[in-house]
């Protein structure tokens, strides 16, 4: 008995440990709150400054050698698939966080190694929200992934599907901010 309640103990530890642990912030972002108009698009009928959002994060897992950053509307009118609004592979785990502007289409920014895979605007970079006009506000996933690998290998031209897939099979642990947008 005394084995049962000492592992369920630990296991309530290690649960708790976790859940406490790896989080993302931003300075631009509040949670559950509007994304502000610098960060949205600028296409599409939408006329924001279409820069990237600062994030911030912290207490990764032991044993990350990098991490991906994925950031998703799943309320897209896109028949369940959801929009692709950023995705950035192989950080540094050295790493804490990306300043505002860091997902410019010329990653000039990003550490060496990292690279920013094509979203569902067909760039390679930061693509702001842009919903359609009249639709409730739409949830803005922001998610910081941990990885057990130093680099993913990801072939050229490689959809954003494939890349989740890839960066799901090594994570460690994941941290998320959601935000809205509506128009």
């Amino acid at each position: 008995m005394k084995r049962i309640l000492l592992a369920t103990g630990l296991l309530l530890v290690s649960a708790a440990a976790v859940a406490a642990g790896f989080s993302v912030s931003s300075p631009d972002l509040s949670p559950n709150q509007k994304i502000g108009s610098k960060f949205v698009f600028n296409s599409f009928g939408c006329t924001g400054e279409n820069i990237s959002p600062a994030l911030n994060w912290k207490n990764a897992p032991v044993g990350t050698k990098s991490f991906a950053i994925m950031v998703h509307d799943p309320d897209a009118p896109t028949g369940g698939a959801g929009f692709w609004h950023w995705v950035v592979i192989n950080l540094p785990a050295t790493m804490t966080g990306l300043a505002q502007g860091d997902g410019g289409v010329d990653s000039k920014n990003l550490p060496a190694g990292a690279q920013q895979i094509r979203n569902d605007y067909g760039m390679a970079a930061w693509g702001g929200p842009c919903p359609p006009v009249g639709n409730k506000p739409h949830r803005y996933n922001f998610t910081v992934y941990a990885l057990k690998t130093d680099k993913l290998a990801i072939p050229d031209g490689a959809s954003t599907a494939v890349v989740g897939f890839m960066v799901n099979q090594n994570t460690l642990g994941k941290a998320s901010l959601m935000a809205r947008f509506g128009r």
